[in-house]
Formats: C-alpha cells, sequence, structure tokens
C-alpha cells in the first residue's frame, strides 16, 4: 500500500504544484524518487509530528494542498490535539496519511500498532476517513482525497498486502461501501487490509455450503448506513471484521444503524477488545489475536447455527 500511495502522489505532484509531500522522518528513504522528482514539492519535519500537522495546516491556509504522512500511532495519539485544533476545527485542506495500519509493524509492539485510530479520529467534525482495502484502491483514496476540500485521513497498511480488485475499473465512490462478494445466508463487513482475509473466509464458508456476502467499507466517516441496511435485509447475519478495536470503529458504527433502524438481526463484533497480544509476522498476529480466516470462517458457522 505505502508504495501505491507514493505512486499516487507522485502523479498528483506531476500535475500540480500546490501538492505537497510532508514527512516526520519516517519513511525518508522511500520518498527517495518522489524528492528527487520534486524537491520544492517535499518537506520532512524531523521527528516532529504534531509540528508537521500544524505546518501542514498553515500551508494549506496559503493555498497548499499537503499529505502529512507518518506512521499512524503518531499521528492519531501524539498529534491529536494539532488536528483537532489547527486541521479540523479550522476545517483546513490538510491529507492526513497514517501508515501501519492494524498491527501491519508486527514485530514493533503496541506502541507502534494503530489500533485506535478510528474511534479517535471519527468524533472530529469536518474529518473525512478513508481506509483502503488493496493497492488499487489506495490510488482511488488518494485522488479522492485530493479533489476533496477539506481534512483528510487515510489509514494505509505497509505489509505488501495483496490486491482485491482485478482490476482498477470498480465502482468506488466515497462514502459507499462495495460489495465484493454477493451472498445470502451471512453479511461480513470490513475495512483495510483485512478484507483479503474475509474474502478467503467467504472462499472456506462457500466450500462449507454457507454464502456469504462481503462488503468492503473503504470510507468509514460518512459511514454507509444503506449497505447496512440492505445486507441485513438480504442476509440472515451480519459479522463485522476489523484489525482494530471494536469500540467505536466498523463494528460500532453498523450496530448503531441496526439499533437505529430497529432491525432484528443476528450480529457480531470481531476485533481487538484490548491491546494486540504477540509478536511476530502480520499473519501470525492475526491467528494469535482471532483475525485469521479460519476463525472468521468458524464464527460464522457458529452464528448460523
Amino acid at each position: 500500500m505505502r508504495t501505491a500511495y507514493i505512486n499516487a502522489l507522485s502523479e498528483l505532484a506531476a500535475q500540480d504544484k500546490n501538492v505537497i509531500a510532508m514527512i516526520s522522518d519516517n519513511g525518508a528513504i522511500v520518498y527517495d524518487d518522489y524528492r528527487a522528482k520534486f524537491p520544492k514539492q517535499y518537506i520532512n519535519s524531523g521527528i516532529a509530528e504534531s509540528n508537521m500537522i500544524a505546518m501542514a495546516a498553515g500551508l494549506a491556509s496559503r493555498g497548499k494542498i499537503p499529505f502529512a504522512y507518518t506512521i499512524g500511532a503518531f499521528l492519531a495519539y501524539r498529534a491529536l490535539e494539532f488536528i483537532r485544533n489547527d486541521v479540523c476545527m479550522q476545517n483546513q485542506n490538510v491529507k492526513i496519511v497514517g501508515t501501519g495500519a492494524g498491527f501491519s509493524y508486527p514485530a514493533l509492539g503496541p506502541t507502534h500498532h494503530v489500533t485506535e485510530d478510528v474511534p479517535m479520529l471519527r468524533a472530529l467534525p469536518n474529518l473525512l476517513l478513508l481506509s483502503p482495502a488493496s493497492p488499487r484502491e489506495v490510488k482511488k483514496c488518494v485522488c479522492a482525497a485530493y479533489e476533496h476540500e477539506g481534512p483528510v485521513y487515510i489509514r494505509l497498511g505497509t505489509n505488501r498486502e495483496p490486491e482485491v480488485y482485478s482490476s482498477e475499473d470498480y465502482g468506488f465512490q466515497v462514502g459507499k461501501g462495495v460489495v465484493l462478494r454477493e451472498g445470502c445466508d451471512i453479511t461480513l463487513v470490513c475495512t483495510g487490509s483485512i478484507v483479503y482475509d474475509v474474502i478467503q473466509a467467504a472462499e472456506q464458508l462457500e466450500r462449507k455450503g454457507v454464502s456469504a456476502r462481503v462488503v468492503n467499507i473503504h470510507t468509514l466517516k460518512p459511514f454507509d448506513r444503506n449497505v447496512i441496511i440492505d445486507s441485513a435485509v438480504l442476509t440472515k447475519a451480519i459479522i463485522t471484521v476489523e484489525e482494530q478495536t471494536i469500540y467505536g470503529g466498523v463494528g460500532s458504527m453498523t450496530a448503531e444503524v441496526i439499533a437505529e433502524q430497529g432491525i432484528s438481526i443476528k450480529f457480531t463484533r470481531l476485533g481487538l477488545m484490548d491491546f494486540a497480544r504477540g509478536y511476530g509476522t502480520h499473519d501470525e498476529m492475526k491467528d494469535i489475536n482471532a483475525l485469521s480466516s479460519n476463525v472468521i470462517c468458524s464464527r460464522a458457522i457458529s452464528m448460523l447455527n
């Protein structure tokens, strides 16, 4: 996803001199080609994430379009006050890009896990939240962020995420979920790179005679209420799957729709109820924290039974 992001940003920078890439030291090497091509459209603020956000707000106030990039944990947690006061409160045209979504930095532990950013940032007015599932969707989100006048947060994985789309020609629209698979028994609602694991779980379910609908929520705010309502009509149960806390995330958003619409349906949330446990590869971390495709499949069958 990171490579897809930088490639998309390079294309925008070539078209518009107001596009500015900002980093806080993290990622300096992967920006080598960008920096060589666009030296006047690149700022390294050093390891000072809050200062980077304040600088981005100032640049936006002068007509620039800054894309401020670093590890999401250091943006959503350390720079939260600056995102709130300097960017969202002033409705500045700043694009905030947090990498390492979920536990994409599996060997670095909870300090680097980006698992509570959504509930923290979701509460901020004026902020558009985008959570791409794959490299192709990253490009869609970057272009959408550029076209959107106002604050945007994009959460990226950084673990060579596999592609879930066969081509770039699919119906991406901000605020609209994408139905990746149709099904009539159960709906699996997901976001981010774990969408790939959910698709694998749906394929396992199909082999067991269970028809699973898979919905990718690439826009967390505004949230697509209609796709949840449709799923409740078309299937018998809904499971939300997210590589982050279940408190305030996709599970909570889905539960809000179900409750407010007075829908009666079997429903459960899969995600973290605490800090992520363990160390290892990304796949090992999903196994340890009960977010593997096998666990998703088992929970779906248990719900239907």
